[in-house]
């Protein structure tokens, strides 16, 4: 779902050329995987959650060990590439790498469209595949960082592809539901939301945070914890939440169909009015 960036600014050099060179070969980022990153929804010229996004950027490269960048220069890469792009909806991504030998930390922000077949995703519904991945919880498995370091999440997803699916979702060796590749996962057992706890090291993603917080005005609770898969596959509802895909339904789990249900385009239509700056709405339907 990666579209090509129409701009692309660094530290220290501005505006690049979008498609040319931005790091160098022996950058610690690109040989070693060890640079961090974050992924945001632009709607109507404005990223959604950006402080907490730069929050969680800031955390992720002290966790990664060099230093981070300042606020101010975030803030004003995110600026001239929002201006330089122009599209009002759109995905931005931010990311801080160690540097060559040598040399300074550099910050990348690039805006890029949206993928196109988001919206087809939704109505048809995500289909999953879950695969056995250990947590981690420990802190030297540097838990709840947003690195670059991806190759086993890409490598999942086309494991599930294989199987038949779109995406895969995590499950400890105990059987505990984690996450997926690059969202978090829902469910719904009545009027109650689970989502599997931040303490298990999944990342703690920003979507993740705006529907906890919007889940009470359309009349759900919210339970955080330790769940087995057996719980995820009795749901009546099953849904992912990620920054760019927004709230997605899941209509089948291992090639067992779920029912569509309620609590996803419920959730996905808050989340569009208070990322569009309607923060004072609530359920229109109720």
């Amino acid at each position: 779902m990666n579209e090509r960036p129409v701009s692309v600014a660094v530290s220290g050099r501005g505006l690049v050329e979008p498609h040319g060179l931005v790091i160098a070969v022996d950058d610690e980022g690109f040989s070693r995987g060890r640079a961090a990153f974050e992924t945001l929804r632009v709607y109507g010229g404005r990223p959604f959650r950006l402080a907490q996004h730069l929050d969680r950027l800031v955390a992720s490269v002290e966790k990664l060990g060099f230093a981070p960048s300042e606020r101010g220069e975030l803030a004003a890469l995110v600026e001239l590439v929002l201006d330089d792009a122009g599209l009002p909806d759109a995905v931005l991504r931010l990311y801080r790498t160690p540097g060559a030998p040598g040399t300074e930390p550099a910050t990348i922000a690039l805006v890029a469209p949206l993928p196109d077949e988001l919206e087809a995703l939704r109505e048809r519904g995500q289909r999953l595949a879950s695969l056995a991945y250990p947590r981690r919880s420990v802190p030297w498995l540097l838990p709840g960082t947003k690195s670059v370091s991806y190759a086993a999440h890409v490598a999942a997803e086309a494991e599930a592809r294989r199987r038949g699916a779109d995406d895969a979702v995590f499950v400890d060796p105990d059987g505990t539901v984690l996450e997926g590749t690059v969202t978090n996962v829902w469910w719904r057992e009545g009027s109650t939301l689970l989502t599997p706890s931040l303490d298990l090291g999944i990342l703690a993603g920003e979507t993740r945070a705006a529907l906890v917080e919007l889940a009470p005005t359309l009349g759900y609770g919210v339970e955080e914890g330790a769940f087995a898969i057996d719980r995820l596959r009795a749901a009546v509802e099953i849904f992912t939440s990620s920054s760019v895909r927004e709230v997605m339904p899941v209509v089948a789990l291992d090639g067992r169909a779920v029912p569509r249900g309620p609590a996803a385009e419920r959730l996905q239509d808050a989340l569009r009015r208070i990322a569009r700056g309607d923060e004072g709405a609530g359920d229109r339907r109720r």
